[in-house]
């Protein structure tokens, strides 16, 4: 599953809290710290392929009297100019790759910058970042489809995109991320 900007909030809450929790690393700053960092870097690394999807649409946009010559699918026109392109601009579209480099990033960042300390292999500290990210995008869909759920069955109609559906839609996913442990 891909991780979205809206995620990424609880991803480094998640992360924060795992390295607090980790007994081989010795946290040098708050808690709070460590997660705007992560934050910063996860948010970084999304905005990074979305101006990159901005590019490929509008690489097709340019193309869109061919694309209607031609009855082409749009959707599949994208992904593989997407495929083609990612390498000399520098996105990695395999998930787990992905999520890898970004713990990478996150471990790189938080070594340097004196958030933490560990005297183990940094691949063991970088797989407790990279477990954080994977276990908490596999729980998001089901803590997802149970607000989902909730919502719809809610007393009073909510109209998506409105204020009050976001609050409220943001609590009941917090109370399902403790729910199920992923906070």
């Amino acid at each position: 599953m891909r991780m979205k900007l809206h995620h990424t909030e609880y991803i480094s809450r998640r992360i924060s809290r795992d390295l607090v929790n980790c007994e081989f690393v010795e946290i040098r700053k708050t808690k709070d710290e460590i997660k705007v960092e992560v934050e910063r870097i996860l948010d970084a690394d999304i905005e990074e392929e979305l101006a990159f999807d901005e590019k490929i649409y509008a690489i097709l946009d340019e193309q869109e009297d061919n694309i209607q010559f031609y009855n082409a699918d749009y959707r599949q026109l994208f992904w593989l100019t997407k495929k083609r392109m990612a390498n000399e601009h520098g996105i990695i579209l395999n998930n787990e790759d992905r999520f890898t480099d970004v713990a990478h990033q996150i471990l790189d960042y938080l070594w340097e910058e004196d958030y933490i300390h560990y005297t183990c292999s940094d691949n063991k500290v970088k797989n407790v970042i990279f477990s954080s990210i994977d276990d908490f995008l596999k729980g998001f869909e089901e803590a997802d489809e149970a607000v989902l759920e909730k919502i719809k069955h809610y007393k009073r109609r909510l109209i998506l995109g409105t204020d009050e559906y976001d609050i409220v839609y943001h609590r009941l996913y917090e109370e399902e991320l403790i729910k199920k442990g992923l906070m």
